[in-house]
């Protein structure tokens, strides 16, 4: 049985307490009434549509943020005990921030300024206080709701390996990395990359001068500088690895080296890619080719430039503006660098016994420039254990050396695949770059015979994950 009463207002006696209900009694306001004067539970009502655009937040309410672009975020104006709350939705806030923006110039956490959040599956709820110290904190979560699995990199394409708790994947040619789960953070999703990119040819003679060392292709990685920056154990990886790769195919390009030529043409190496990562093709050594429309071309730039060439150096005449010079590394540039410069000529005066050609430029170190004695040696490549064994890759190719009397000395290839100038006794091609290094094909050797350059040895992709635990 129940009893309405109907009075227009109910007051207490001057002194004591107004009491509604009693032990195990529930008040209860009617479904359409509302209420003032008993201020909030603490509480919000979610508003259940996310936001996908800048809107104003109403008190008393709370908002999921869809965010796939940066949004904002007004509060009201702030009343004592006014309540709003914000959820990343779309759990990207490090990638769109979301930012929460005062009422003119009140203050949130005591600060005239706005509000930013930008962790991964962040929420907040503030209270307006007072003037002093404005909306106030009073909740702030980090909760990603990944699901209660660590899930892992599952991956195919390539030759591939394992080594403890990782994948290797090696593309020695064109093919595709295929990623059939993606992982997540509480597992690993993250993947590790060398890409090096084909080697430039080495510069080719046709009339009594040296070709430049071949550049290296260009060496971009995601971890480290030095042998042994990779582990194949248990640490993480690299912090500038690839992360959050979706299950898709992944086409990889593995960059050819730059054909051997006796023409002049300072062939460059081709690129590698891997995703968002391109390593330039190297550039090609200095050539000769008098008359022809090569001659006197200077080392190519590229992931690493080409070795300079010795060329004209017996017409007095010759402008300086056109003696040929060096080939730039880390073109076009990246951060950090790519490659390195060739190697730049000496110009000895004319008549001189020996005319030496730049090394091309290498990974880790700037092609050596030639002497009249001594074409100069590539510049050395860069050694990585991405593969659990310590191998240098991307040398720059040696600088070849003209000699109208026994006793120059052609140019070493750099360490990493770097292709040699051979012995210039009688004249000679330069040797090759070593394949899938990147190295640069040293430079030719002068005689009365056209002598060509050596190749660019092939670029190379490898791919690192954690695939269990």
């Amino acid at each position: 049985m129940t009893s309405t009463i109907k009075v227009n207002k109910i007051e207490k006696e001057s002194g004591s307490t107004l009491t509604l209900g009693g032990p195990g009694t529930a008040v209860t306001l009617a479904c359409g009434a509302t209420q003032t004067g008993f201020g909030r539970s603490g509480s919000v009502n979610w508003q259940t549509t996310p936001k996908t655009a800048t809107f104003t937040a109403a008190n008393g309410e709370g908002y999921f943020i869809n965010s796939g672009s940066s949004i904002t975020a007004n509060l009201p104006a702030g009343s004592a005990g006014a309540i709003v709350a914000f959820s990343d939705y779309a759990r990207n806030f490090a990638t769109y921030p979301f930012t929460i923006a005062p009422n003119g110039s009140e203050k949130i956490g005591g600060v005239a300024e706005t509000l930013q959040l930008d962790v991964n599956g962040q929420a907040i709820t503030l209270v307006y206080v007072d003037s002093t110290k404005g909306w106030v904190n009073v909740q702030n979560a980090e909760d990603t709701e990944i699901g209660t699995a660590a899930a892992y990199v599952t991956a195919s394409g390539g030759c591939v390996a394992t080594v403890g708790d990782f994948k290797i994947h090696t593309f020695n040619s064109d093919a595709n990395f295929i990623i059939s789960c993606g992982g997540n953070s509480k597992g690993n999703d993250k993947i590790e990359y060398l890409v090096v990119g084909g080697g430039g040819a080495g510069g080719s003679d046709v009339t009594y001068t040296a070709g430049g060392g071949g550049g290296a292709g260009g060496y971009r990685f995601s971890n480290g500088t030095s042998a042994g920056c990779y582990s194949a154990g248990p640490s993480p990886l690299g912090a500038t690895a690839i992360i959050g790769l979706s299950a898709a195919t992944y086409p990889i390009s593995v960059g050819a080296g730059g054909a051997t030529t006796s023409t002049g043409a300072r062939n460059p190496g081709s690129n590698s890619i891997f995703s968002t990562i391109t390593s330039a093709g190297g550039g090609g050594g200095g050539s000769k080719n008098h008359p022809g429309p090569f001659d006197n071309a200077p080392g190519a730039p590229g992931g690493s430039g080409g070795g300079a060439h010795p060329a004209a150096l017996d017409n007095p005449a010759l402008p300086a503006a056109c003696k040929p010079g060096f080939g730039s590394g880390n073109i076009p540039p990246v951060s950090p660098p790519q490659g390195n410069n060739g190697g730049a000529n000496t110009y000895p005066l004319p008549g001189a016994p020996y005319y030496g050609g730049g090394g091309g430029g290498g990974a880790s170190a700037v092609g050596t420039s030639g002497t009249p004695t001594v074409g100069g040696p590539g510049g050395a490549g860069l050694a990585s254990s991405i593969t659990n064994a310590a191998v240098s890759r991307g040398g720059g190719g040696g600088g070849g050396v003209w000699s109208n009397s026994p006793g120059g000395n052609a140019g070493a290839g750099g360490t990493g695949g770097g292709g040699a100038a051979n012995d210039p006794g009688s004249g000679a091609a330069g040797s090759a770059g070593t394949v899938n290094t990147g190295g640069g094909g040293g430079g030719a050797s002068g005689s009365p015979t056209p002598r060509s350059g050596g190749a660019g040895g092939s670029g190379v992709v490898i791919l690192r994950y954690k695939f269990q635990n």
